[in-house]
C-alpha cells in the first residue's frame, strides 16, 4: 500500500481493489496521470470516471451541494456509505473537466473494500479509477484477471483478493425533487431499487441523456473476445453443427430450458443449483472470462429474473452481447 500511495503521488497509476472491480486508479487532481488512465486502458475521453474517496466529508472537497441538496445526499450516504453506490452531483472547479468529460457533473463513491480506503484517506486527495481493463472488456475482480487485461501496462497491481460484490457500482443522479428527494437510475448495480425507494423516488429513465453523463453507459460494455448472445428464450437458440458452443448458465436447472437444449462444450453456472441473485453478481466476471478463455467459438448467455440485482446482472448481459449483435 505504501508503494501504491508512492507512486500515485508521482502521477502513475496503479490498480486497486474495491468491493466491486478492481479499479485503475490515479490522482483525480493530476490532470496528467488521469490522461494515463485513459491511454492504458484505450477508453475514449467522452467516457467519464469515478471519483473515489476515503471519508464521507471529502464529498464536500469534490462537489458542490446547497444545502437542501446536501440534505439528500447526507441521508444516502448515512445509509449506504462505505459500499458499492455511485453519486452524480454537481461539481467543484477543482476536479478536471477530463475526469468528467467536460460535464458539470461528477461521479463519487466512498468504497468499502479497506485497502481502497486506506490508500484515499493516506493521499488526502480523491482518486480517480474506473475498472482496470481494456475499454469494452470484461470487467476485472480479481489481481489475476487484472495481470491478464493490463499486464504489462503499468507498475503495480495490488492484490486485495477477490471482489465480494463481483459488478460496478450502482450509479445515480440525486436531485431535492418536488416532495421527496429524486434518483435517476443511470446504471444499475448492487444497490437496487427497492433500497433507495426507502429514501426518495427513483426514476429509471428508458434511456440515460448522453453516454458522457455517467461511466459505462456505452451500449457495448464488458464484452468477452468470443461472440457472445443472450436468448430470452431457450427455443430462439438455433445452433450452427459448425461450432461449439459455451452456456453462461443462472443455476444449471433444467427449470429454465437452456441446459438441456444443446450438448453444451462449456458450461458455467453463475449460482449452482441455488439461484442466488447476489451470488450470481459475485460470479458473473469470472464466469464469463472462463468461457471466453475456453476456446469456444460462441457463448450463449440465460438471462436472470428481472428483479433486485438480476436487472443489474441482465444489464450487464445485454451490454456484453451488443458488440456480436451489431455485427
Amino acid at each position: 500500500m505504501a508503494i501504491a500511495v508512492t507512486k500515485l503521488k508521482a502521477g502513475e497509476v496503479v490498480a486497486l481493489p474495491t468491493e466491486t472491480v478492481y479499479g485503475l486508479a490515479a490522482n483525480a487532481l493530476d490532470e496528467a496521470a488521469v490522461a494515463k488512465v485513459f491511454e492504458v486502458k484505450g477508453r475514449p475521453t467522452t467516457d467519464p470516471l469515478i471519483v473515489h474517496i476515503g471519508r464521507n466529508e471529502q464529498i464536500h472537497d469534490v462537489c458542490d451541494l446547497s444545502p437542501e441538496l446536501d440534505e439528500v445526499v447526507q441521508k444516502l450516504i448515512s445509509e449506504f456509505w462505505p459500499g458499492p453506490l455511485t453519486l452524480v452531483l454537481p461539481k467543484k472547479s477543482i476536479i478536471p473537466d477530463l475526469v468528467t468529460s467536460g460535464q458539470p457533473t461528477v461521479a463519487v463513491r466512498l468504497s468499502e473494500h479497506p485497502v481502497m480506503r486506506a490508500i484515499c484517506c493516506e493521499m488526502n486527495t480523491p482518486i480517480a479509477a474506473p475498472s482496470a481493463n481494456r475499454f469494452g472488456c470484461i470487467s476485472p475482480t480479481s489481481a489475476t484477471a487484472v495481470e491478464k487485461e493490463l499486464g504489462g501496462r503499468i507498475g503495480l497491481i495490488l492484490d486485495g483478493g477477490a471482489c465480494n460484490a463481483g459488478i460496478e457500482s450502482t450509479i445515480i443522479r440525486v436531485e431535492v425533487g418536488e416532495k421527496r428527494p429524486e434518483f435517476h437510475l443511470l446504471r444499475s448495480g448492487p444497490i437496487v431499487k427497492e433500497e433507495l425507494q426507502k429514501i426518495g423516488k427513483v426514476i429509471r429513465p428508458k434511456k440515460v441523456r448522453n453516454a458522457e453523463e455517467a461511466p459505462g453507459q456505452l451500449e457495448s460494455h464488458y464484452a468477452p473476445e468470443t461472440p457472445m448472445y443472450v436468448f430470452e428464450k431457450p427455443e430462439d437458440f438455433v445452433p450452427d453443427p459448425e461450432l461449439s458452443y459455451g452456456l453462461l448458465s443462472y443455476r444449471g436447472s433444467e427449470k429454465e430450458g437452456y441446459i438441456n437444449l444443446h450438448d453444451w462444450d462449456e458450461v458455467e453456472e453463475l449460482s449452482p443449483g441455488k439461484g442466488k441473485l447476489p451470488e450470481a453478481a459475485v460470479r458473473l466476471f469470472y464466469a464469463l472470462r472462463q468461457l471466453d478463455e475456453s476456446g469456444v467459438d460462441v457463448i450463449i448467455a440465460e438471462p436472470v429474473a428481472e428483479a433486485g440485482m438480476g436487472v443489474a446482472i441482465n444489464d450487464r448481459l445485454r451490454r456484453a452481447s451488443a458488440k456480436t449483435r451489431k455485427q
